[in-house]
């Protein structure tokens, strides 16, 4: 068994936990903030080739199917990103109240194939996304 090195990456939000939960919990704001969904992210059809309760996504690797943690009031946004190949990426996502405020965690695992300067690349991208994500949500 392998376990992959992670890292934890968080932005504090200015806005009450029920909030940022609530926006969390609802996949179709994701592509507002998410840049590798920005392009696109829908409820796949039956044809699509998509599991049941997938949503279908068009990310910088091509099509690909994202399922996403049912809504919950816990702060939990968990989704997984499914591509065609049958290969997919977890991405534990939390929301977790902090004083008036709330901050988010996004656990960024580094995949086999990633050399250290891919992964730094990734978690700048994620670092971003996040900036994004406290930005829209502190308008």
């Amino acid at each position: 068994m392998t376990i992959a090195p992670t890292l934890h990456l968080d932005v504090a939000i200015a806005r009450p936990f029920p909030e940022v939960a609530a926006y969390l919990a609802d996949p179709r704001n994701f592509p507002s903030w998410a840049t590798g969904l920005s392009s696109g992210l829908e409820p796949a059809g039956p044809d699509s080739g998509a599991e049941p309760g997938e949503w279908l996504a068009v990310a910088p690797q091509g099509r690909a199917f994202v399922r996403f943690s049912p809504a919950n009031d816990l702060g939990v946004a968990d989704h997984r990103v499914r591509f065609p190949d049958g290969t997919h990426v977890d991405i534990p996502l939390r929301a977790i109240p902090n004083g008036t405020g709330t901050t988010v965690v996004l656990t960024l695992f580094r995949q086999p194939d990633m050399d250290d300067e891919r992964f730094a690349t990734d978690a700048d991208w994620v670092r971003r996304d996040l900036t994004t994500l406290r930005n829209a949500l502190e308008r």
